[in-house]
């Protein structure tokens, strides 16, 4: 589909002006991007960055790094061209909240985390495109800083009304088949929807683990008509008679602001 001597950022670059300019067109011939020893090298820089704790396996970034980074990489690229990679169970780490709940928390092994940000690098600019403007959670380039600039807009707005939404346990009732019926729509790529599938059934039945490279982009394909339906109510209440409203998300928190002057 698109040649492989290129770098991975033109990479990104092409197929995320491609699936802007068909929202329709479906991509094929990505898994062999996601195996090129470039992409799980930037993979791992990208996990390392992130650090993290070790999954369930104890292996570090020191233990990796003793043994050689190089080695590393190139056996997780054996395993994906030869199709006997599977992942390993999440580690489940259960951290308290301040309303004193528990948060838990599935962390992949550091070899599942490069194979997350491997398949993410190369899928995430196809529903770049697709994402909407009031969403900032987890996408490139854009911070929560960035929503908060939003809302404070929509305030000297006169958009003084807020309506705070929370979705209640979110990343733990994902469904899978919902999720990966809606990446289906535009990757047609067996080796990728086998790969997510596996991803997904290593944190149980259900849910999206919180300590996923990917989990976040998964859970933006996933609300993403929630924000589809935002997006028009905004649109559609710009003019005229209706409460006109803006509206920021940042993961599964979104804030929605209502004209004051509406009653």
């Amino acid at each position: 589909m698109i040649k492989t001597s290129i770098t991975l950022q033109e990479l990104r670059r092409k197929i995320y002006v491609k699936a802007k300019a068909d929202k329709s067109h479906c991509f094929w011939g990505l898994y062999v991007h996601v195996c090129k020893q470039s992409t799980l090298e930037e993979a791992y820089r990208m996990v390392k960055r992130n650090n993290g704790a070790p999954g369930i396996d104890g292996m570090t970034f020191d233990d990796i790094e003793q043994k050689g980074v190089e080695i590393f990489l190139q056996n997780i690229q054996q395993e994906l061209i030869n199709g006997s990679y599977h992942p390993a169970r999440n580690r489940i780490k259960e951290i308290p909240k301040a309303n004193g709940k528990i948060r838990k928390l599935g962390m992949p092994t550091i070899r599942d985390r490069v194979v997350q940000g491997a398949v993410k690098l190369i899928i995430e600019p196809v529903f770049e495109s697709n994402f909407q403007e009031g969403s900032y959670g987890y996408r490139p380039k854009r911070t929560a800083h960035q929503a908060i600039e939003r809302v404070a807009e929509a305030v000297v707005k006169a958009k003084t009304r807020i309506i705070d939404l929370d979705l209640r346990a979110y990343f733990d009732t994902v469904k899978h088949h919902i999720l990966l019926d809606k990446v289906a729509k535009r990757i047609a790529d067996d080796k990728i929807m086998r790969l997510l599938n596996q991803m997904l059934k290593a944190g149980g039945k259900e849910g999206v683990p919180q300590g996923g490279v990917i989990s976040p982009l998964l859970s933006n394909i996933y609300l993403n008509e929630v924000d589809k339906m935002l997006e028009k109510a905004n649109e559609t209440t710009r003019e005229g008679k209706y409460m006109h409203l803006e509206y920021a998300r940042f993961a599964d928190d979104a804030v929605i602001l209502v004209d004051g002057h509406h009653k």
